[in-house]
């Protein structure tokens, strides 16, 4: 038997594998927040920092898995020096900036922003403002019309497919759900701020219903929205019915069964019933979007025999 041609014959194995190379430690940037020294990795944004340090900033149109886009103004600092206050979401730290997170100039700002805001939309499904509120003493009734409601609670409900409606009368135009429908997870493009000024909110093309747009149903513009703008549909029916229950519902992390991508789903479940789904911002797969599959395909599970 003639040996094997030299091309033919396996690659010895490594006897040793090298380890990867080790990256460089992030340079650190030095100053200063509410007159505490301060140090974090360069490239960090203010309000990562203040949650580094445990001082906790207000958000509405940030996200972790979305890009920031300086909307709502309600985390705004004071930086020594500087001419007007300026986003924490988005804002670099710089070496010796004297950040103030607390002053009277912010609190006055974050008091009109929610006052501004609470005058013209409807907030009683947005679970962090209650709590902003009540912190910066806003009393929306101070720009709200006496006895009239404004023309963006006015609007109705938006009901046209099975899956989810649209609320625009809760809409901030946070543009949380323009960015998850695009580049920033689904890439779908199903929606975008029409208008101008007053004029203005989240419109599919031409205003088109849902079955009729470019929209996949992921529903990732639900999972983002801070205010309940866009809800499930079996949320909205129960809050109509006066069922819904939070504090009665249980969260339990599992794995979607639908393909092998392996996205994490937390399922809610109020009387044994899975209510909505949504997924862990820090989920590894997907940072929290799912598909229209791992959203909304439980009912399934709900298909139980009649009793006997």
């Amino acid at each position: 038997m003639t040996a094997d041609p030299i091309w033919f014959r396996p690659a010895p194995r490594p006897t040793h594998i090298p380890a990867a190379p080790e990256r460089p430690a992030p340079a650190q940037v030095a100053f200063e927040i509410d007159g505490r020294p301060v140090t974090v990795p360069e490239g960090s944004t203010i309000l990562e920092a203040c949650r580094t340090e445990g001082i906790e900033t207000p958000t509405l149109c940030f996200l972790e898995n979305l890009t920031p886009v300086n909307v709502c103004r309600v985390c705004v600092v004071e930086l020594e020096g500087a001419r007007v206050l300026a986003p924490a979401c988005s804002r670099k730290v710089e070496a010796g900036m004297k950040v103030h997170t607390d002053s009277e100039r912010v609190r006055t700002s974050r008091k009109v922003v929610l006052e501004l805001l609470g005058s013209s939309v409807d907030l009683s499904t947005a679970p962090d403002v209650a709590g902003y509120m009540a912190r910066y003493g806003a009393d929306p009734s101070r720009f709200a019309a006496p006895g009239a409601p404004a023309a963006t609670v006015a609007q109705p409900v938006k009901i046209d497919n099975e899956l989810y409606v649209r609320d625009y009368a809760k809409c901030i135009l946070c543009y949380k759900c323009v960015e998850a429908c695009g580049a920033d997870a689904q890439n779908t493009f199903a929606i975008a701020v029409a208008g101008r000024g007053f004029e203005a909110g989240i419109s599919t093309e031409w205003n088109v219903g849902l079955p009729d747009s470019a929209c996949v149903y992921c529903g990732n513009c639900i999972g983002v929205c801070p205010t309940g703008a866009l809800m499930f549909r079996s949320e909205h029916e129960m809050r109509a019915a006066g069922t819904w229950d939070e504090a009665a519902q249980t969260r339990t992390d599992t794995i979607c069964p639908y393909c092998g991508v392996g996205c994490t789903l937390t399922l809610h479940v109020q009387e044994n019933d899975i209510v909505k789904v949504t997924s862990p911002l820090d989920a590894d797969v997907t940072n929290g979007h799912l598909c229209v599959k791992g959203r909304f395909g439980f009912a399934f599970v709900q298909e139980r025999p009649a009793p006997e």
